[in-house]
């Protein structure tokens, strides 16, 4: 019996290495083919991987040596930047370099697989902007990200050499990236620095934690306004890690309000009317690429935002 794969287009099957034995079958799905523990765990239920011709659960225990036949999704599509109208996503700055943008609610930052919704990327593209051609093609001139449930300020690269030198201003750490963000209790103390590691969730394939041998991660924090339940702080970012802000705080049991996923209080959010977390990326400071002069873009609150402040101001 050979060891290596037998490949037929999608198709594979292989012994079960001796290290898997005992494990789940969905868990040995995962390791051996790099998938998630969710995309292992959809192909078992749908018949789509056997132990020795058989369909098994996934919580089958496998066995070292049985025999593994797995039917692989075709790979998707790449996903492909399609100009569109972006309603509420609005050009603060442009010029031949940069364009800076006040991105709105439910707007991701680039087109990316699984997400069917708006893009800055193609809601600049509607309205005429060439972006840079470095990077990935769905993320041409992307330097830096938003999640889809935050809003604020965001800058794209238009030209080559602004892509660069924003690239690289981001990864040695020259931009200050400042967001205010509302947690519930009161942090303490009311300012500090969260210096503690990020990586993807051990369980959660959507979520992401403070895991020792994570990504170095580096949130500044200062207390700007405290309100019974909750504080709004000014967060400066060091670090870029994804979630960062939301991580941070949860961890230290000070979820954003709002952050349903990061474990925050659903009737506090009820009563502000949050449907997702109260965090906005308020100001960008940077050289700019093409002058050298150091810029800073501010946004405004939103309106949800700005009502649940005032809700908690009352």
């Amino acid at each position: 019996m050979t060891s290596a794969f037998a490949t037929g287009g999608d198709h594979r099957s292989m012994p079960l290495p001796d290290g898997l034995d005992g494990m789940r079958l969905d868990q040995a799905v995962s390791r051996l083919f790099g998938l998630s523990r969710t995309a292992a765990a959809g192909l078992v239920d749908a018949g789509d991987a056997l132990v020795d011709g058989v369909a098994r659960p996934n919580s089958y225990k496998v066995k070292a040596g049985s025999w593994l036949e797995v039917t692989l999704p075709a790979p998707p599509a790449p996903p492909t930047v399609v100009p569109q109208a972006v309603p509420g996503l609005t050009v603060v700055h442009a010029d031949d370099d940069i364009v800076v943008v006040d991105k709105p609610v439910g707007v991701a930052a680039h087109p990316s697989p699984g997400w069917t919704g708006p893009t800055v990327i193609g809601g600049l593209a509607g309205i005429g902007h060439r972006i840079s051609t470095s990077g990935a093609a769905e993320r041409q001139g992307v330097v830096h990200r938003l999640d889809v449930g935050t809003t604020g300020i965001m800058v794209v690269a238009k030209s080559e050499q602004a892509y660069t030198a924003l690239k690289r201003a981001f990864k040695y750490r020259e931009v200050e990236k400042r967001y205010h963000a509302v947690v519930q209790g009161h942090p303490d103390p009311l300012r500090g620095t969260i210096d503690a590691p990020i990586d993807r969730h051990p369980h959660h394939d959507y979520r992401w934690a403070v895991v020792s041998g994570g990504k170095p991660s580096i949130t500044h924090y200062d207390t700007l306004e405290a309100f019974p339940s909750a504080s709004l702080l000014d967060v400066r970012l060091e670090t870029g890690r994804t979630h960062q802000i939301r991580v941070h705080f949860s961890t230290l049991r000070h979820p954003c309000v709002g952050d349903l996923t990061y474990g925050a209080d659903p009737t506090l959010s009820a009563r502000l009317g949050l449907a997702r977390q109260w965090l906005h990326a308020r100001s960008l400071s940077f050289a700019h690429p093409g002058t050298g002069e150091r810029v800073t873009f501010v946004s405004e609150y939103p309106d949800d935002l700005a009502r649940a402040l005032d809700i908690l101001r009352d």
